[in-house]
């Protein structure tokens, strides 16, 4: 009886973590969700920093 809970508990854990991580997958994969307005291309208007060390 004792193993047999082991192995229920166990079960459960990798069934647990394999829902999660399926999920997790389902979120990067899914089309994207955001609703952002239609703003189109935006100009850079700035200047661009000199990195290097003179």
């Amino acid at each position: 009886m004792k193993l047999q809970r082991m192995v229920n508990s166990t079960g459960q854990s990798v069934q647990r973590s394999a829902v999660w991580l399926l999920d997790a997958a389902k979120r990067l994969f899914s089309p994207n969700d955001n609703d952002y307005p239609k703003t189109g291309v935006q100009p850079f208007e700035g200047d661009i920093q000199n990195t290097s060390q003179h």
